[in-house]
């Protein structure tokens, strides 16, 4: 799947290097071209000559050889992607501040292709305020980063920090070179997470939606080129919002006011927020204090989002809706498509074994227009989402 590609391996000063010497072997096997340029801290870990003898290519490790200079803008303008595998604490911080002191800097700041990093650091490091700040700053210059592992670190301690395994980061890069295009320029909006009603400056009626759903089709819609719009309602997962138009909104109204105005310069809108049904009809201006007797809330409710777009969406819009339901779960889903005039339901049920807030697998069933029925498997939020925007495309583009 890489043959023919080239491709440049960065290594940092870090005990994962080791596992550099895996990576390449891994690439070259694959067919992939690969060149391979390391600090001087990391030939404390992994020697030049293993790497150039599993690369099939010199190892760049001096600005200067003897009397040459190695042209490290070459270098950066050579390859189809650069890979920063284990990207250190220190040199992601020359990342983020674009300090050349090193050959490794010198093809960063050179490349001309997409640069993907795999942070290894330990734990404290790597939830230190300042590693946060960079890892969002190089991202924010267009850089791809690969989730840390959960494991023993080198200091013996278990936790957050230890670089993906060479084969998860291959298959990233596979990925990446065969990621699909069809939706490249199409507006998408998406809608995503909760709703908070608020009762009183203090207190809120909501739900247990993390968002990791509708973030993870906006994240998916984005990799296959889309221009996004994520109108992403209150959640406290760390979510990745690289690349997408977010719109922060806490209740069902916002959601409504901002859906409404996206959906008029849409082609697809996806509403997988999980949206408040009733709403206070008056909100308390000091906290309710606490008294004898029952509270009683009067509720009203809230605008229909979906039903909205159904009423106004065009011949040239595609509405996609999700339902989630405890009992007759077909039955409901195929009412909402016909009353939303959606023209597919995504049907999550709670009965299905780990279906809930904030899990990372789901298992769902689709319904189009013709009451088709497209059943998929358990697997994880990723991949849902490739299979529901797979289908979005089938019936949309017929592709």
């Amino acid at each position: 799947m890489l043959k023919g590609k080239k491709i440049v391996v960065g290594v940092s000063g870090s005990i994962a290097a080791y596992k550099t010497a895996f990576l390449v072997r891994l690439l070259v096997k694959e067919g992939a071209l690969v060149k391979v340029v390391m600090t001087k801290a990391a030939e404390d870990f992994v020697t030049p000559v293993s790497l150039s003898v599993l690369s099939n290519h010199p190892v760049t490790s001096d600005l200067i050889s003897g009397n040459e200079w190695n042209n490290h803008v070459h270098l950066g303008r050579w390859a189809d992607i650069m890979v920063i595998a284990p990207l250190s604490c220190n040199t992601l911080a020359k990342m983020a501040n674009g300090i050349c002191d090193n050959p490794l800097m010198a093809v960063y700041l050179s490349a001309t292709c997409t640069v993907l990093a795999a942070p290894a650091m330990d734990e404290d490091m790597w939830k230190h305020p300042s590693t946060k700040i960079n890892i969002e700053k190089i991202k924010s210059f267009g850089n791809l980063v690969m989730p840390v592992q959960f494991g023993e670190l080198a200091s013996g301690l278990v936790g957050e920090g230890r670089m993906a395994e060479p084969e998860a980061i291959v298959a990233y890069i596979q990925n990446f070179f065969t990621a699909k295009t069809e939706l490249k320029n199409k507006k998408i909006i998406i809608t995503a997470g909760p709703t908070y009603e608020a009762l009183d400056p203090v207190r809120f009626i909501g739900n247990h939606s993390s968002g990791k759903m509708g973030v993870a089709i906006a994240q998916e819609a984005r990799n296959r080129g889309a221009n996004v719009v994520l109108i992403l309602g209150p959640t406290n997962y760390p979510h990745d919002l690289t690349g997408l138009k977010v719109v922060k909104v806490q209740s069902a109204a916002q959601m409504y006011t901002a859906a409404v105005k996206a959906f008029k310069t849409a082609e697809i809108a996806i509403m997988s927020a999980a949206v408040a049904d009733y709403t206070p009809v008056a909100v308390a201006r000091e906290k309710i204090k606490k008294k004898e007797g029952a509270l009683e809330l009067q509720l009203v409710k809230t605008k229909d989002i979906l039903k909205q777009l159904g009423q106004i969406k065009t011949k040239q819009q595609f509405l996609v809706g999700f339902a989630l339901e405890t009992n007759n779960e077909k039955e409901y889903a195929l009412k909402k498509l016909k009353e939303k005039n959606a023209d597919l339901i995504v049907l999550n049920s709670l009965n299905d074994k780990n279906a809930v807030f904030g899990a990372d697998l789901n298992s769902i069933t689709i319904f189009d227009r013709q009451q088709q029925e497209y059943q998929y498997t358990q697997k994880s939020k990723d991949a849902v989402a490739k299979d529901i925007l797979d289908l979005i495309v089938k019936k949309k583009y017929n592709l």
